[in-house]
């Protein structure tokens, strides 16, 4: 965030949030002073729903929002409770027992994935669809982002969830992955299945970070006018 600063030419001030203190009932009082929110990558069910209402205040408050790696995962397990209407939508990763695993881990959608160690690690390539905001930070239709995660989006809810206007910014060349989604109706809403933050430089930030922290800038001058 800071690199995109240096860039922008303005002071980005963190406030570090524990999800496991946010709820549904008082996110707003929580996160009403932020002009963006990152959900970053982790593992485990610690704190997922804090991470839920979050993405959800996100959403519905027109706050940039960008969603690393499991931050991604928050956002579509958001969208389809909320928007879909699949109230138990969750992750394999945190409930196994749920009816509506729109994350889940899914060994069979790409044959040529390493699964040593059961994570699909390091750099993938990723076809990004022209006329998204994700074409609109990169620039360009194909990238090479690195991963580190186990988790997928599944197929099985694409058509659902792009039906109640889920938009797929991404995905690996064969389209079999999802690598990438965003709002169309929203400032800046975006979540990856990579890591971004690898590749940035104090130099060079990376160009997602740079358009979240341009959207919050925005975001902000907004709220002062």
């Amino acid at each position: 965030m800071r690199h995109a600063g240096y860039a922008l030419n303005t002071r980005v001030m963190i406030q570090w949030i524990d999800s496991e203190n946010i709820n549904m009932e008082n996110v707003g009082e929580a996160l009403s002073e932020l002009d963006g929110i990152i959900v970053p990558g982790g593992f485990g069910s610690r704190g997922i729903e804090g991470m839920i209402a979050a993405a959800a205040y996100a959403r519905e408050n027109g706050i940039p929002y960008l969603g690393i790696c499991l931050g991604m995962q928050i956002s579509v397990i958001e969208f389809a409770r909320h928007v879909l209407g699949l109230k138990d939508a969750n992750s394999g990763e945190f409930d196994e027992q749920s009816k509506h695993k729109v994350i889940d881990f899914m060994p069979g959608q790409s044959e040529d994935i390493d699964k040593g160690g059961t994570l699909r690690l390091g750099s993938y390539p990723c076809s990004i669809n022209e006329g998204t905001k994700l074409h609109k930070c990169y620039g360009k239709l194909r990238i090479n982002e690195r991963h580190r995660h186990r988790y997928e989006f599944n197929n099985v809810y694409r058509e659902a969830l792009c039906g109640a206007g889920l938009v797929i910014g991404g995905t690996s060349p064969d389209g079999r992955l999802v690598e990438t989604v965003e709002l169309k109706d929203h400032p800046f809403f975006i979540g990856v299945q990579f890591h971004p933050e690898f590749k940035s430089r104090p130099n060079r930030p990376h160009p997602l970070f740079y358009g979240f922290i341009k959207a919050a800038m925005d975001m902000h001058e907004g709220t002062n006018s």
